[in-house]
C-alpha cells in the first residue's frame, strides 16, 4: 500500500509538454527543487538547469532532446520528461509521449502562442495522451482568469476545466483558491503555499467557479448531476474520484495556475499528479499491451555519450530488466544491457534492475533504435506504436573541412540519425554532394554542432545544388565521325543521327533506321550507349532529357571498327547535334501544400509568389477551424529558405510538404544567373 492508503500504482511517467518559451525546463526545475532532489533551482538564462545541459541547449539557450529527471514525492517515484517546444523540435516530443501516464501541457496567456498551443494540444488529443493544463506566469496576467481559460479554450477540442482560481491584491496574483478542496492559499516564494482562511469577499466567486467545475464533471457523471439539481453538496471524495475518472477517460483538461520561476503552485501540481494522474496499467491498457508477458520496454531516445558509450532511454512497459539481461528488439536485433541508470538530467545513477513504470537509461543497446520495443527472451516483440518521423523541411549540403574526416563523418552522421530520425541523410553522387535533411535551420544548425562536438567531424555546410536538366526545342541532326590510326588496328566508327524534341517528363528515346547493314547490328547498343553517354552533360553544362535520338546511316570498317569507336562517334555526332537544337535550362518545379493559420494566409500567398511560385487554390485544413491548406507549385530553387520566412510570418507554426511535380523551360534573367554561376 502507498503511504495514504491507495494501492502503490507504481513508477509514473509524466511529459512537460507545451510552446517555445512557456516555461517547461523552469517548471521541471522548480519540481526538482520542492521534491529535494536539487538543493536550488537553476535559470535557463544563467545555463545553470538541469535540464538542457548539452553544450548545444545552452549555446542556444533552448531545449533541443527531452531531459529525463526522476524524483521521489510522497514515496512515490516519478519521472518527468521536459520535452522541446520549438516546431523545430517537436518530433522530440510526439516520440516520448504515447508511453507517458499523463502530460503537463505548459501555457500562458498570451494569444500570439496560441497556434503553437493548438498543434501540441492536437498531438496529444490525436494520441489520446491524458494531459492537465499549467497555466504558468500567472503573477504577470493582467486579465480574468476566466478570460484566460476562454483564450486557451480555443487551443482545445477537449474542455478546459479550471481547477483553481487566483487570489488578487493590488492587481497581481498572491495565492489561489483550490476550488476541490475548497481552501485557499497563499505563496510563497520557492517554498509551499501557505493555507489560510478563505477571505469573504471571495466567497461568491469560489462558489460560482466551483460550480462550474462541479456542473462539467457531472455531464459525465449523473449521480454528480442529480446532487446537483437536488442541491446536495457531493462528498469530496467523490469530487477527487471524479476529477481522476474524467481526466483519464479524456473527458476534460484541468487547468492548474501558478508560477514556475517563482515556485509557486508547484506542490498542488506535484498531489494533483499523484493522486489523480493514470497509472501504467491505464497506459497499457491505452497502448494494447497485455499485461502478463515477457518484460517488455519502449525505446523513446537514443543518446551517443562519447566514451560512456550508446544510452538508450526507454519505459519498462512490463516485467523487470537486470543489467547483463539479453534482450531482442523489434526489429530483430540482439543486445546486451550493458547497465541500467536513473537520470536527473545529466547525473546518472546505476542501479541493479529496472521495473515495470521505471523510465531509465540502458546502456549500450546496440541494434537497439528510438521507436523500437525490445523485450527479454529470443521472441521477437511487436512494435508499440510509435509516431512516423516528420517531413523534412530544409536541407543542407555538407563537406568535411578535413579530407581525413570522410569515413568519420558516414559513422557521426549514422549516430546522429539514430539519435533523431527526424534527420535524414541523402548521398547525391551524380551532384557530389552529402544532403543532411531536418525540421529547420536551428535544426540542422543543432546537428552540425553536434558533429562537431560529440563526434569531432568539422564540416562545411552550403545551400544544396538544384538538380537543373536542359532540352532541345527543335530538331536537328549531325554526323559523327571517329577515326584514329595506330600502331596494328586503328579505331573507325562512323554514325549519322537525327534528333527531335519529346514532350515533357518523355524522357530519352533511341531508335534504330538502319537499313542495308551499314552500321552492323553488334554496334548499334555501343551506339545508343555513346549517346547516353553523352546526354550527361549537355551545351548548357546539364543532363539533357526529353529527346529522341534516331540512327539513321553510318559506316564501318571490317578491321577497326569496335565497340568503343561506335561509342565515340555517337558522341561526337550528339554533341555537334544538340546546339543546332536550340538548347533551353529546365528547372525541377514542386507541388508544395503550405498550412497555416487563417490569419496568416495573405502572407503566405506573398511568400509563394516572391518566390515565383503559381497558387493553385486554398482549402480547409480538415477538422482544423482556422487553419488553412494553400496549394501551390514552387521552383525547387526557390524553396531553399521558404520554411524560415513562413515560420517567421506565422509565429514559428507555419509548414509545409513538398513532392516533384514536373520539369519546366526557365529562361531570361533566371536562366542567366544559373547558367553565368555554373560556368
Amino acid at each position: 500500500m502507498a503511504p495514504n492508503g491507495r494501492l502503490a500504482s507504481g513508477p509514473r511517467c509524466i511529459a512537460i509538454v507545451g510552446p517555445f518559451q512557456s516555461g517547461k525546463t523552469t517548471l521541471l526545475e522548480a519540481i526538482l527543487e520542492r521534491t529535494g532532489a536539487i538543493s536550488r533551482a537553476g535559470r535557463v538564462s544563467n545555463r545553470d538547469s538541469v535540464g538542457d545541459a548539452s553544450a548545444e541547449a545552452r549555446a542556444h539557450a533552448m531545449s533541443i532532446e527531452p531531459n529525463v529527471a526522476t524524483v521521489d514525492f510522497l514515496g512515490e517515484s516519478i519521472t518527468f520528461v521536459d520535452c522541446p517546444g520549438s516546431t523545430e523540435f517537436l518530433h522530440e516530443m510526439r516520440n516520448v509521449t504515447p508511453i507517458c501516464d499523463a502530460a503537463i501541457v505548459v501555457c500562458e496567456a498570451d494569444e500570439r502562442k496560441i497556434p503553437a498551443l493548438e498543434i501540441i494540444l492536437r498531438d496529444l488529443e490525436e494520441a489520446d495522451i491524458p494531459r492537465f493544463l499549467f497555466i504558468n506566469k500567472i503573477d504577470t496576467v493582467n486579465q480574468r482568469v476566466r478570460e484566460t481559460l476562454a483564450l486557451l479554450q480555443q487551443a482545445s477540442r477537449t474542455p478546459l476545466l479550471l481547477r483553481q482560481i487566483p487570489l488578487w491584491k493590488d492587481g497581481i496574483a498572491v495565492g489561489f483558491i483550490d476550488l476541490a478542496l475548497e481552501r485557499a492559499f497563499i505563496y510563497r516564494e520557492h517554498a509551499p503555499s501557505e493555507i489560510v482562511d478563505l477571505p469573504e469577499g471571495e466567497l461568491p466567486r469560489e462558489k460560482e467557479a466551483r460550480f462550474a467545475m462541479l456542473e462539467r464533471l457531472a455531464d459525465y457523471d449523473d449521480s454528480l448531476m442529480e446532487e446537483l439539481i437536488s442541491e446536495i453538496e457531493p462528498p469530496r471524495d467523490q469530487i477527487f474520484d471524479d476529477l481522476s475518472k474524467e481526466l483519464r477517460e479524456r473527458h476534460v483538461v484541468p487547468a492548474l495556475i501558478g508560477s514556475a520561476e517563482r515556485g509557486n503552485g508547484i506542490t498542488r501540481l506535484l498531489k494533483a499528479l499523484r493522486h489523480e494522474a493514470p497509472t501504467l496499467a491505464n497506459t497499457r491498457a491505452r497502448l494494447g499491451i497485455a499485461e502478463e508477458g515477457a518484460p517488455l520496454a519502449q525505446a523513446v531516445k537514443t543518446l551517443h555519450m562519447g566514451q560512456g558509450g550508446k544510452l538508450t532511454i526507454a519505459r519498462v512497459m512490463r516485467g523487470t530488466f537486470h543489467e547483463g539481461d539479453t534482450v531482442v528488439g523489434s526489429r530483430g536485433a540482439e543486445a546486451r544491457i550493458g547497465s541500467l541508470v536513473t537520470l536527473v538530467g545529466s547525473t546518472m545513477n546505476r542501479k541493479a534492475e529496472a521495473v515495470a513504470g521505471d523510465t531509465i537509461g540502458f546502456g549500450r543497446l546496440e541494434g537497439i533504435a528510438t521507436g523500437d520495443s525490445f523485450a527479454t527472451g529470443k521472441a521477437r516483440p511487436d512494435a508499440i506504436a510509435s509516431p512516423t518521423p516528420p517531413e523534412p523541411v530544409y536541407v543542407m549540403a555538407l563537406k568535411v573541412k578535413d579530407r581525413k574526416d570522410d569515413v568519420r563523418l558516414s559513422s557521426a552522421l549514422a549516430k546522429i540519425t539514430e539519435e533523431d530520425p527526424s534527420l535524414a541523410v541523402e548521398t547525391r553522387p551524380e551532384m557530389g554532394e552529402i544532403r543532411l535533411h531536418g525540421q529547420g535551420e536551428m535544426h540542422l544548425r543543432v546537428a552540425v554542432e553536434k558533429l562537431a562536438s560529440r563526434f569531432q567531424v568539422g564540416v562545411e555546410t552550403a545551400k544544396p545544388k538544384v538538380a537543373y536538366c536542359e532540352t532541345i526545342k527543335l530538331p536537328a541532326s549531325a554526323r559523327g565521325r571517329h577515326r584514329k590510326q595506330t600502331g596494328g588496328h586503328g579505331q573507325f566508327g562512323d554514325v549519322m543521327i537525327e534528333i527531335k524534341p519529346l514532350p515533357r517528363g518523355e524522357g530519352f528515346a533511341f531508335q534504330d533506321h538502319i537499313t542495308g547493314g551499314v552500321v552492323p547490328r553488334q554496334y548499334i547498343p555501343s551506339v545508343e550507349t555513346g549517346v547516353r553517354d553523352a546526354l550527361k552533360c549537355g551545351p548548357l553544362g546539364y543532363p539533357v532529357v526529353d529527346l529522341a535520338v534516331s540512327l539513321t546511316d553510318g559506316s564501318y570498317h571490317t578491321v577497326d571498327s569496335s565497340d568503343a569507336a561506335f561509342q565515340a562517334a555517337a558522341r561526337l555526332a550528339l554533341s555537334e547535334a544538340l546546339p543546332k537544337a536550340k538548347p533551353v535550362l529546365l528547372e525541377p518545379v514542386l507541388s508544395v501544400a503550405i498550412t497555416i493559420p487563417s490569419e496568416a494566409l495573405s502572407k503566405a500567398t506573398a511568400l509563394v509568389t516572391g518566390r515565383r511560385g503559381q497558387i493553385l487554390g486554398y482549402d480547409e485544413r480538415p477538422s482544423w477551424a482556422g487553419w488553412q491548406v494553400l496549394s501551390a507549385t514552387i521552383p525547387e530553387s526557390e524553396i531553399g529558405d521558404l520554411i524560415v520566412e513562413l515560420r517567421s510570418a506565422t509565429a514559428g507554426v507555419g509548414t509545409f510538404s513538398t513532392r516533384f511535380d514536373h520539369m519546366a523551360e526557365l529562361s531570361g534573367r533566371p536562366a542567366e544567373m544559373v547558367l553565368n554561376k555554373a560556368h
